[in-house]
């Protein structure tokens, strides 16, 4: 079994951050969140990932070179722009060849890993199988309704009025049925090969798809709120470690992985938290729930479940909560302005005012 990582798309909710960088790059707890689905991938035991890279390829090829550092032999295979997870399957064809394979978007996360799904999907050989979750709004989802034995009956993108509350999250495992599928469906009203039409076709001609219901988080980190949440669920698992410098001045307090050339002067650190190597924490307090990445400065603030991309600078913040903050930017005091009063006061007034 290969593997297909959709590591292209927009990233328009994460925007203005992904103007600048891969959407499939923005850290959690200090890691790379396409990082998690690559280490997960080369858990299941699959050897070969294709990752499907679009304008940001090259940020992302240099993230994770040739895929050793994962135990992986990764190929890269350019989509000129997003045009369907189908599209990406069609483009990957030769890549794939006659393999079975996972589908797997990149930017997602999943508590659980892919292992077991992977070694059912190979056991169980077929058409497709599709990992589902429940959700409280499936309007927003691509839908799966299944029969009494649990497979797949009719797929729905996004309806207004669905028939179930199972969602697709972006797993998948397919034989190679699906070649076909994605040959002949025909693009969507926003003009992208739905992968949903390909299953429904794989459907129409009575083949079998599977499916697997997890109620364990899932998330995809596609917007601030999300990625945010998924930082909390990392950081939930971590284990302390304090590898740099903690002054006399300064309280670490639970969970808290402090990387080797990072500072601490005067500061409470609470975890979970992690801070990055060459970070200097100073008159601070951290986390919970906080994730500063390498080479940033924080002096005279507070800081609580957020994420600080590398070479941020925070000073003078009185209080900073739930925020992502983008590579080298600078938080600071506004300059005071001077003040003045214009008054129209009657006799016997009394004014107090501020300075």
């Amino acid at each position: 079994m290969k593997a297909l990582v959709l590591a292209g798309g927009t990233g328009s909710r994460l925007r203005p951050f992904t103007d600048t960088g891969a959407k499939q790059l923005l850290p959690i707890a200090n890691k790379p969140v396409l990082f998690y689905g690559l280490e997960a991938i080369a858990a299941a035991g699959i050897r070969e990932a294709g990752i499907v890279v679009g304008r940001r390829g090259a940020e992302v090829r240099e993230a994770v070179g040739d895929g050793g550092a994962f135990g992986l032999r990764v190929s890269y295979l350019h989509q000129e722009r997003p045009l369907g997870l189908a599209h990406a399957v069609l483009i990957a064809r030769e890549f794939l060849g006659d393999d079975d394979f996972l589908l797997y978007l990149g930017d997602n996360y999943l508590q659980e890993g892919l292992t077991g799904f992977a070694e059912r999907a190979a056991a169980q050989p077929g058409a497709a199988r599709l990992l589902l979750t429940p959700v409280p709004d499936p309007t927003a989802f691509g839908v799966a309704e299944l029969d009494a034995r649990g497979d797949v009956v009719g797929l729905e993108e996004k309806p207004d009025r669905p028939r179930s509350d199972l969602a697709l999250i972006g797993v998948y495992a397919f034989g190679t049925d699906i070649h076909e599928a994605v040959r002949a469906i025909t693009p969507s009203v926003r003009g992208e090969l739905e992968i949903t039409d390909a299953v429904q076709w794989l459907l129409d001609r009575g083949l079998r798809v599977r499916a697997e219901t997890t109620t364990r988080p899932w998330r995809d980190t596609g917007s601030v709120d999300d990625l945010l949440e998924v930082n909390r669920q990392v950081l939930d698992g971590i284990e302390g470690r304090v590898d740099g410098k903690v002054d006399p001045d300064s309280t670490v307090l639970g969970r808290v992985r402090l990387a080797e050339g990072a500072v601490v002067r005067g500061s409470r650190i609470v975890g979970p938290a992690v801070i990055g190597a060459g970070t200097v924490i100073s008159n601070s307090s951290i986390g919970p729930y906080t994730a500063i990445a390498e080479d940033c400065r924080v002096e005279d603030s507070a800081i609580a479940h957020s994420v600080l991309l590398r070479g941020a600078d925070v000073e003078g913040a009185s209080r900073i909560e739930s925020s992502l903050i983008g590579r080298g930017a600078v938080v600071a005091p506004a300059p005071r302005l001077p003040q003045a009063h214009r008054l129209v006061i009657g006799d016997h007034s009394k004014v107090q005012l501020t300075s």
